[in-house]
């Protein structure tokens, strides 16, 4: 995770660990006693910052939610994602990723959440994009499954370009994949005319 000031305190390396073994483990076999091990404090101490694991699943999930939306904003909106350095934001953007989609997998309330908002933002991006997709909704909700998709099957793309996605260049080289997928068409405008029509027949 990212280090900022808070991150010094107990409960943020409560926080962090309670995120690597819920990524690593999932929600159920993530026990209190394991990650007041990894953060190095007390079972005790975790109950007194954060009541029970679902109290602190929930903190996990609305600091990660907040943060990729920073994130995003910071990269998006402010212009910066032309010139951003892909190994310098790999460490605070992937174990973040891989946590909301594990968390989501298990059910989160609040991972869904940052899903629907990930669809909103979708559809607002496609407004100034000069095109109109027939189902705006809808390709935006694809738009988003497909850039978590990725994450859920890490293991599988990681073995497919024969380097783990996590890594650093894995990263970089999932990362320029994806935005080429975005922006090199696969069909051309007669394929895609063909097919709409055939969809539309069915």
């Amino acid at each position: 995770m990212d280090r900022s000031a808070d991150d010094l305190t107990a409960r943020a390396r409560i926080r962090d660990a309670a995120m690597k073994l819920f990524t690593e483990r999932g929600i159920e076999a993530a026990s209190i006693r394991d990650i007041a091990a990894q953060a190095g404090v007390s079972s005790g101490l975790v109950r007194h910052h954060f009541g029970s694991k679902q109290a602190l699943r929930e903190a996990c999930d609305q600091y990660a939610k907040d943060r990729m939306l920073q994130i995003g904003e910071e990269l998006v909106f402010q212009g910066g994602a032309a010139h951003t350095d892909v190994a310098a934001v790999h460490p605070i953007t992937m174990p973040l990723q891989t946590y909301l989609v594990r968390s989501m997998m298990d059910g989160s309330e609040t991972a869904t959440a940052l899903f629907l908002e990930m669809v909103d933002a979708g559809e607002e991006f496609t407004k100034t994009l000069g095109t109109e997709p027939s189902d705006r909704r809808a390709y935006a909700a694809v738009l988003a499954a497909m850039k978590m998709a990725v994450f859920v099957l890490r293991d599988q793309v990681s073995t497919a370009i024969g380097e783990d996605i996590a890594s650093p260049s894995g990263y970089a080289r999932l990362t320029k994949a994806m935005l080429e997928v975005f922006t090199i068409p696969v069909v051309t405008p007669e394929q895609l005319d063909q097919l709409q029509k055939y969809s539309e027949e069915r």
